[in-house]
């Protein structure tokens, strides 16, 4: 069985983004990295992989190119080979998904594997779609992943607790934060990565219509905080909580 993985670039989510004079985002000094959740995806394929589930783990992802580095970061951990659907276009959720959804119908894996949302968006939304273009099974918010012949089954995050789900293959799966404890990238794995295959494609390579349907316009930071205050006694406290934040 294969599994492919969906990885993203994202800035560094500890780096303090600024804006410049237009209002766009100023990726000037920013360190880029592999989605966090992401990872905890990568490294339960390359654990099922580990564990004789899967044969071959693939990743993929969709940006520049420079996102090569957070590929080879993924062929590092484990993965077998790479693929970049190289664009520098300000892509929608939904163009990502019909490109990555593309891509699975192009490599047929038993499994699709991604975090379960990029920590810069925060959208939630890609692997949800990619089983809806795909006409495949989900489970999201995985936070255990046992596979038993063409049968998943998912321990899930839900509200209020969990909750245990049986999906038959090929499916999308999702990663929580308590999926596992994504392994750090080793020196010979570092080395074996840079001879990996990595195949890069265009978005026309896959005949799709990616034209985004969503435009960002442009981004506001946020308002700065006043400079708290401490108060003397509580008649005091309901007094600014009453008469200034207006809060009562």
């Amino acid at each position: 069985m294969k599994v492919l993985c969906t990885v993203k670039r994202i800035i560094d989510p500890d780096v303090k983004v600024k804006l410049d004079a237009d209002g766009a985002l100023d990726t000037s000094n920013v360190e880029y990295k592999l989605n966090p959740f992401d990872e905890y995806g990568v490294e339960e394929a390359v654990r099922l992989k580990e564990a004789g589930s899967a044969d071959e783990v693939v990743v993929v992802c969709v940006g520049e190119n420079a996102a090569q580095k957070e590929i080879r970061t993924a062929l590092a951990m484990g993965a077998d080979r790479g693929i970049l659907v190289e664009t520098d276009e300000d892509l929608d959720t939904v163009s990502v998904a019909k490109i990555l959804a593309a891509v699975v119908k192009k490599e047929q894996p038993g499994i699709v594997m991604l975090g379960k949302l990029s920590v810069d968006t925060e959208g939630n939304q890609v692997g949800q779609m990619i089983a809806e273009f795909c006409d495949y099974g989900q489970a999201t918010f995985a936070y255990e992943v046992k596979v038993d012949g063409e049968v998943a089954t998912v321990g899930r995050e839900v509200d209020g607790g969990t909750s245990t789900v049986r999906v038959p293959l090929p499916a999308v799966i999702t990663a929580d934060l308590r999926l596992n404890e994504p392994r750090y990238a080793s020196l010979p794995g570092i080395m074996k990565a840079k001879r990996k295959p990595l195949d890069t494609m265009s978005i026309e390579d896959l005949g799709i219509d990616a034209d985004a349907q969503v435009r960002t316009l442009g981004y506001e930071l946020p308002p700065e905080r006043a400079a708290g205050e401490i108060v003397d006694d509580v008649d005091a406290l309901v007094d600014r909580l009453a008469n200034d934040a207006k809060v009562l």
